[in-house]
């Protein structure tokens, strides 16, 4: 999994979707990178992280019988996440939900495969766990059971303010609420260790002491249920 975790980075690198200078996050915190899966807004980079999703999945161990996507970036990440399981030989229905419920034709809020089964949530980032609390409760109201969510990006840092930091992550908060595994493709600390290994010469050396002090600061341990 180490191999495919440095792939992924280099990809999102190389994508312009991992990018580095100085960002503001939604928490108001100055970061050193941003990762926007929005970016991945063409066919050919949508296929190859439909794939990375699908492998990291299908290496996980875990027992699923369908995908749920979030609207608005889960939507194309659980459906297109679903073609590339398929390509590799797993057939699994997927679903995703409206923001406002339709009241003409099927009507309802959920699109897609009847939620049944194991159900897997497919999202880009997890940062106040607003759109995992939501998909829970649509799943659990169907009868179906929330089993894990799957993100491209741990940023594994704490969440709140910086004059309340909590003591866990937005993920980890959410794997302990939900009694269920959040897996990422990759992390923080496979970031860092994409720009070590890049060398001094690299481009991205620049970055490495940003970073490295931007997780001494924030960051949390790496969580038991790492895909």
């Amino acid at each position: 999994m180490s191999n495919l975790r440095q792939q992924f980075i280099a990809f999102s690198v190389a994508a312009g979707v991992l990018r580095f200078g100085e960002f503001v996050t939604k928490a108001g915190r100055t970061s050193p990178y941003f990762f926007n899966a929005g970016l991945f807004n063409d066919g050919a980079s949508l296929g190859r992280l439909a794939d990375f999703y699908a492998r990291t999945l299908a290496t996980a161990g875990l027992e699923f019988d369908m995908l749920f996507g979030p609207a608005y970036k889960g939507i194309t990440l659980a459906s297109a996440t679903a073609v590339a399981l398929a390509q590799q030989g797993r057939n699994v229905p997927f679903a995703f939900n409206r923001k406002e419920a339709k009241d003409h034709g099927e009507g309802g809020s959920v699109v897609g495969a009847p939620l049944a089964g194991r159900v897997v949530i497919v999202d880009d980032v997890i940062s106040a766990g607003t759109s995992v609390r939501e998909s829970v409760e649509i799943i659990r109201a169907a009868g179906a059971t929330p089993c894990a969510v799957l993100i491209a990006l741990d940023r594994m840092e704490r969440s709140g303010r910086d004059e309340a930091l909590s003591a866990a992550s937005a993920v980890q908060e959410v794997s302990a609420l939900y009694g269920m595994p959040v897996i990422a493709i990759a992390n923080l600390d496979d970031l860092l260790e994409y720009i070590a290994a890049a060398g001094a010469e690299a481009p991205l050396a620049q970055f490495e002491q940003a970073v490295a002090a931007y997780r001494r600061r924030y960051g949390v341990a790496e969580m038991a249920q790492k895909s």
